[in-house]
């Protein structure tokens, strides 16, 4: 195992020029799955390699359950510092996955109570209009079916505040935009990267890229579905102007009113279409970026693998038959 099994937990700061850099080379589509995807790596490396340093720090506890051969100096010697690594990682790992289940039941909370609410409303309309004067409006993804509980499938809400707010043909430009948050399942891409920032903290800034980049996403869906990049860009500034946070936060929202990302978004509308490249070109601050990120996405998953094979042959070798 050696220094390897260390690695994975700091090579996520490897994404994170790529994650400021995506949305000024790459199409918004391909920023978000490549995030995700980087993100996600990370973070299932670092996992094991905590969950890895624990079998060593929980073999030197009296009392455990494991093999005695377990705890002997040869198992001890194939990480440094193992008694102080191990015990640390028991800690690190216990709150990690902590908070990934918080993550899960409050997403899985989150989704009911939006149903809920909707449930009240005639059945297939779309989108749902709720009878709020505060203008709001966000997707709802659909639940799978549970025992006695039909399945439920995506919907969009919006506040009747909203649909006052908007003439016609901004109104069809967000409805287009939460159609393609639902249509493009973002929801999966945007619990993926927090339950990755959940496990390693450094995954945290790919989080908030990831957010950004999906809302993109669905600006140029709406774009595209509306055939008018001005009219769109015009329904998400007014929005933003007038928005309130919707009643249930985590979902994705049409113009949230944050200051930051909506006149970043206004202005890539206003500008051309992004190309649909599929990666920067090298010889550029991105492309370099972009390399260097999937070269610690490679090194994590390697010295993940090594430290797994690694422990798997000690443990093997120590254990007594």
């Amino acid at each position: 195992m050696g220094v390897f099994v260390f690695l994975p937990l700091v090579l996520p700061l490897t994404a994170l020029p790529i994650a400021r850099l995506a949305e000024q080379h790459l199409h918004p589509r391909v920023t978000t799955r490549l995030l995700t995807l980087l993100a996600a790596v990370l973070g299932l490396c670092s996992t094991l390699c905590l969950a890895l340093l624990v079998v060593v720090g929980t073999a030197q506890l009296p009392g455990n359950p494991l093999p005695d051969g377990w705890s002997d100096p040869e198992v001890r010697a194939a990480v440094p510092y193992a008694e102080v690594a191990g015990v640390a990682a028991i800690f690190a790992l216990t709150g990690a996955l902590t908070v990934c289940g918080g993550t899960l039941r409050r997403d899985h909370r989150i989704r009911e109570r939006a149903h809920r609410a909707l449930d009240v409303l005639p059945a297939g309309t779309d989108p749902a209009v709720l009878p709020d004067d505060a203008p709001y409006a966000y997707a709802v993804p659909g639940t799978p079916a549970l025992p006695g509980r039909p399945a439920r499938p995506g919907r969009i809400a919006v506040s009747q505040g909203m649909l006052h707010s908007l003439d016609d043909d901004e109104r069809q430009a967000l409805f287009a935009h939460e159609r393609a948050h639902l249509s493009c399942r973002h929801h999966r891409y945007l619990l993926a990267v927090r339950l990755a920032g959940c496990a390693n903290p450094l995954l945290l800034p790919l989080r908030s890229a990831v957010a950004f980049s999906a809302e993109r996403w669905a600006d140029e869906e709406a774009a595209r579905a509306v055939g008018d990049r001005r009219l769109t860009a015009r329904a998400v500034g007014k929005a933003a102007l007038l928005s309130r946070p919707a009643p249930h936060p985590q979902l994705a929202q049409f113009a949230a009113p944050e200051p930051g990302p909506v006149p970043r978004r206004v202005a890539a509308l206003l500008g051309p279409v992004p190309s649909a490249r599929t990666w920067p070109p090298a010889l550029t601050p991105a492309g370099l970026a972009a390399l260097v990120a999937a070269a610690g996405t490679a090194a994590s998953a390697l010295s993940a693998l090594n430290a797994a094979v690694a422990l798997f042959l000690v443990l093997k070798a120590a254990t007594p038959w």
